[in-house]
């Protein structure tokens, strides 16, 4: 290996040292490029204590060939701290460094949905909960925290985040999506990436390579079972569904890319060459790497222990269809590629078409510096992550995220001055509430433990479980085991007594990690055909309320539930999501005013499964109406209470009248006339009011959080331009039509809540 050779001279560009290295490469080494290895790790590169093995590595790479990826370090000998873990990656990058023919370094991905899903990661707000922020910095703040903390102990790659637009809240992963909206979607996506990315030199060794999942439409499955159909038009794809990975690719600069497990028009996009190739690389010139999810291409055939597609015969043919849809790496273990060098030897792929496939690969490794600078500082890693620091970032998202639903007779804040006892009741009460994908964060403030800390000796605090939702609840234990009725109203006879005793009760239930996550096979399911409080939680909450005594709910869930129940009982409800590490502590500091909530739904409640779809972004002809029942959501979209009072006037267009490519602004003032500081998140919607094809009652194209002190005002500007104006027209050409726009301003989704006006387009 000459170190002569250009793609060792970091003078030259990455895309030509790249150029340069593959065409030394053997068919071989290409190959090995578009694999990884995860479980496998135990076999082949750490031993039982998840220290490096060089042995193991011997028998496994001594060939040579290197490797292209390996799956998270962080669980190898079931997990390591961050220093340990910074020397363990360093170890297997050495190894490959120095052992394969070229040098070729390896790029380590995490999980890092809220958080690195790792031990000791700062793990803060689901994205679901980050969505209801309605706040693009702070979400920005989060990731560049998280790509640090996953840098520094030697990541490469983070397999988030996940821009899918969630419209079936039945489906067990709307938890790791930013809700329902394309636009709220796109701009928190693209906040993501930033943060992820950085500008995208890497220079500073603190930013890692983003992962845009899953494509597409992976949120509207068939049933709202997950990896079912997606059963849209090429329409709704380019109107609801490809607009957060536009966003994220041409504005965030997205490196990399995840296909979905589902089908879209009867071709799984593992094996789309229209999705991949045409729309994503030569309409929206998408110039990185495609990694398949876990498993999908052995999925394009028949996998028995969850599905299959049986648009391949086997792994051989599978891994065809993967090829030439343009996936340039298979994850997580060496499956359907394990086929490339035999399909090149014999004739049924070129060799070009593998090279196609790892230059962008290779591009990224020398745009990371790991052919440069590949090793990490385990002092750093310690130093960094979980530090108090973040902490204080993932508070901060907490707090944006609780969102009040209701507050009859203004039951919430507490004062705790004036009490004398507070009963904390519920099955969420007192456990760790983070939700799936999470790692072991450096602590978990649980809600009874956040109000104790909170309150200390001032009044006392009583705790009784109240009832389960399912036995066990973690996200790992594959089975759903219901809790037993008669220990639940054994339980729901011992809370009563206990709450008894208390001049206030504080309820924390909802869901837990096994009733909303992924369903990634048959004995790990997560989907739902209903929305109500699971268990003996209804039961409760009435028993509850029957004590007459003051009652503020927290409702924990990685779904929106269906709480009809819980809102005719209980006068102040608090939709919480999943609020990390730190959940204790922002519920306290709510519960008692130090914390204004200022949260906004970014997905419709709906009133019961029976009510879906709840979206609000619907058209003109739906939502005629039900016999005997109301057709609106339990809680609109954008919706979301402060203890304080906002009033949204003075409502204005700079121009009422602009032409097709023109733009204008609405303004609005927004005062603070309660007694409080809070925020409001100010929202614009827009309608086009005919058009050649049907549009949308309204949808979501501009927000703006603001907060304010009592009785400050502030004029708050959204801007209006063709883009937001534009849809895709009968010819499916993205035009903007003239003729009259209804611009509408306010507080939710909600036609209560807004007020409008209408723009001419000429």
């Amino acid at each position: 290996m000459s170190t002569t050779w250009p793609y060792r001279d970091r003078t030259h560009p990455p895309r030509e040292r790249a150029a340069d290295l593959l065409s030394r490469m053997t068919l071989e080494e290409k190959a090995a490029q578009m694999v990884g290895v995860w479980q496998k790790k135990a076999d082949q590169l750490v031993d039982a204590a998840g220290n490096f093995d060089r042995a193991k590595a011997e028998a496994a790479f001594g060939e040579g060939h290197g490797l292209g990826q390996v799956g998270r370090p962080s669980d190898a000998g079931g997990g390591r701290d961050a220093r340990a873990m910074a020397v363990l990656t360093n170890d297997i990058q050495r190894f490959f460094l120095e052992r394969s023919r070229l040098g070729i370094p390896v790029i380590f991905h995490e999980e890092c949905l809220h958080g690195q899903a790792a031990p000791g990661g700062t793990s803060f707000c689901q994205p679901i909960g980050l969505a209801a922020t309605f706040d693009p910095e702070l979400v920005e703040a989060l990731y560049t925290m998280t790509a640090a903390e996953a840098r520094s102990r030697g990541a490469h790659q983070a397999l988030t985040p996940v821009v899918d637009v969630a419209r079936d809240p039945r489906w067990g992963r709307v938890e790791e999506t930013f809700g329902e909206d394309p636009y709220l979607v796109s701009r928190m996506g693209v906040a993501a990436v930033r943060g992820f990315q950085g500008d995208a030199t890497f220079r500073d060794g603190r930013h890692v390579l983003a992962t845009l999942k899953h494509f597409v439409a992976h949120g509207q499955p068939e049933a709202g079972m997950n990896c079912g159909p997606a059963n849209v038009s090429e329409r709704e794809l380019r109107e609801v569904f490809f607009p957060s990975f536009l966003a994220a690719i041409q504005e965030g600069g997205a490196r990399s890319l995840m296909p979905s497990y589902n089908e879209v028009d009867g071709i799984p996009p593992h094996a789309n060459r229209w999705l991949l190739r045409d729309v994503l690389r030569k309409e929206w010139g998408f110039d990185g790497f495609i990694v398949s999810d876990y498993y999908a291409i052995w999925e394009l055939g028949y996998r028995p222990d969850t599905h299959g597609h049986f648009v391949a015969a086997d792994k051989k043919q599978s891994c065809v269809l993967a090829v030439r849809a343009g996936v340039n790496i298979e994850l997580p273990e060496p499956d359907c590629y394990l086929h490339l060098v035999e399909l090149v030897r014999e004739g049924t792929l070129a060799e070009a078409e593998l090279d196609e496939l790892v230059a962008p690969m290779l591009r990224a490794k020398f745009e990371l510096g790991l052919f440069d600078d590949p090793y990490v500082d385990p002092d750093v890693a310690a130093r960094i992550v979980g530090c108090e620091e973040h902490a204080a970032l993932a508070l901060q998202a907490a707090r944006e995220t609780i969102t009040l639903l209701q507050n009859e007779g203004d039951v919430a804040p507490l004062d705790p001055a004036k009490l004398g006892c507070i009963a904390v009741i519920g099955p969420n009460a007192d456990r760790p509430l983070l939700g799936g994908y999470s790692g072991v964060p450096p602590h978990v403030v649980s809600v009874l433990q956040g109000i104790r800390q909170r309150v200390g000796d001032r009044c006392e605090v009583l705790y009784s479980e109240g009832c389960k939702i399912t036995v066990g609840g973690s996200w790992h234990q594959d089975a759903v085991v219901a809790s037993d009725p008669a220990e639940d109203r054994r339980q729901i006879a011992q809370a009563v007594e206990v709450a008894k005793r208390a001049d206030v009760i504080v309820l924390a239930i909802g869901g837990n990690e096994q009733t909303s996550r992924e369903a990634w096979n048959l004995q790990h399911m997560g989907d739902r055909a209903s929305l109500g409080l699971i268990g003996r939680q209804d039961e409760l909450v009435e028993a509850m309320a029957a004590l007459g005594k003051p009652i503020v709910a927290f409702v924990f869930n990685g779904r929106p539930l269906a709480i009809e129940h819980l809102r005719r009982h209980v006068p102040a409800i608090f939709e919480c999501w999943y609020l990390g590490q730190e959940t204790g502590r922002a519920v306290a500091e709510v519960l008692f005013g130090d914390v204004n909530p200022g949260g906004k739904l970014p997905i419709s409640v709906p009133r019961s499964a029976g009510h879906l779809p709840a979206y609000y972004n619907h058209k003109p002809s739906a939502r005629r109406g039900y016999l005997f029942d109301d057709a609106s959501p339990l809680y609109p979209f954008g919706f979301g209470l402060s203890y304080t009072h906002f009033e949204i006037g003075n409502v204005r267009l700079e121009r009422t009248a602009i032409p097709r490519d023109g733009s204008t602004r609405v303004l609005a003032d927004v005062t603070n006339t309660g007694q409080r500081a809070g925020s409001e998140v100010v929202q614009l919607y827009i309608r086009d009011l005919v058009s050649s094809v049907t549009r949308p009652v309204k949808e979501l194209k501009g927000f703006r959080r603001i907060t304010l002190e009592p009785g400050e005002s502030a004029t708050v500007a959204l801007d209006i331009t063709p883009d937001r104006l534009a849809f895709y027209d009968v010819d499916m050409n993205r035009v903007v039509e003239p003729g009259e726009f209804e611009i509408m301003v306010g507080s939710s989704s909600r036609d209560a809540d807004l007020q409008k006006l209408v723009l001419r387009v000429d």
